[in-house]
C-alpha cells in the first residue's frame, strides 16, 4: 500500500533530523554547537523540502522524493542559520563596550541603539559616537551582503503623537543614510519611524523614557 503524502513528509523530516543531529560540529566563531541556532532553520527547511519532494515526485517515488527533499531543505535552512550565527558573532565583537545591545530572535539579529549613543535630546543630527558605531555595523554588513537592514526609530511619550512620529522617522532616515554613505547598498536598507508606539519601559519615569528613545536595526536574511 502506498504511504500517504503526510506520512512521507514526516518520514523525510525524521530522516533529515537524524542527519542533522549526527553532524553537529562546533561553530568556529561562536564556540557553540553548529545546531545551536541553525537547527530551527534546518527543521523548517526539512519540512518544506519533504513536502516539495513528495509533490514533485511520481507516486512510486514519493518516499524517495520526501527523503531527498527533506535533506536538501535541511541543508539550506542550516546554511541560513549558520550565516546569521557568524554575522552575530562579528557584530558582538565590533560593538563590544559601545552601549549597543545585540540580541538574536530566530534568524534576525537586533541591534538596540539607545538615544545617548545616537542623538541628543530632541535632535536629529548623529553624534560622533553614533557614527563610529554605525561604521562598525556597516563594516560587518558589507561583508554579509545577503542581509537586509530594517531601521526603526522610537521616541518616548513626551510631545504630540504626530511630532514624535516625524522625529522617529527622521532619525531612522539619518541612520539609514549614514549606513549608505558607508557603502551599504541602498536596496538593503529600509527605514521607518514608530514614534512613541512599542515602548520597552515605563514612560512615567525619566529612566524609562530614556530607554524608549532608541533606534533599532534588525538584520535579517534577504533570501
Amino acid at each position: 500500500m502506498l504511504q500517504s503524502k503526510s506520512s512521507l513528509v514526516l518520514t523525510g523530516f525524521v530522516a533529515a533530523t537524524v542527519f542533522i543531529t549526527g553532524c553537529q560540529l562546533p561553530n568556529p566563531y561562536t564556540g557553540e554547537e553548529q545546531n545551536a541556532k541553525a537547527t530551527n532553520g534546518a527543521m523548517i527547511g526539512a519540512i518544506a523540502g519533504a513536502a516539495i519532494g513528495v509533490a514533485s515526485a511520481s507516486k512510486k517515488d514519493r518516499a524517495k522524493g520526501a527523503l531527498i527533499g527533506a535533506a536538501s531543505g535541511a541543508a539550506v535552512g542550516t546554511g541560513i542559520g549558520y550565516y546569521m550565527d557568524v554575522q552575530e558573532a562579528k557584530l558582538r565583537k565590533q560593538l563590544k563596550s559601545t552601549g549597543v545591545s545585540v540580541t538574536r530572535s530566530g534568524d534576525n539579529i537586533i541591534l538596540n541603539m539607545p538615544n545617548d549613543v545616537t542623538f541628543g535630546v530632541d535632535e536629529t543630527v548623529l553624534s560622533s559616537r553614533a557614527k563610529e558605531v554605525l561604521a562598525s555595523v556597516a563594516l560587518v554588513a558589507k561583508e554579509f551582503d545577503d542581509t537586509r537592514l530594517h531601521i526603526t526609530g522610537y521616541t518616548d511619550s513626551s510631545g504630540s503623537d504626530s511630532y514624535n512620529l516625524r522625529l522617529s522617522q527622521v532619525r531612522a532616515n539619518e541612520v539609514g543614510q549614514y549606513l549608505m554613505q558607508q557603502k551599504v547598498a541602498a536596496n538593503r536598507v529600509v527605514s521607518s519611524g514608530r514614534g512613541e508606539s512599542s515602548p520597552i519601559a515605563d514612560n512615567g519615569t525619566p529612566a524609562g523614557r530614556a530607554q524608549n528613545r532608541r533606534v533599532e536595526i534588525v538584520l535579517s536574511p534577504m533570501s
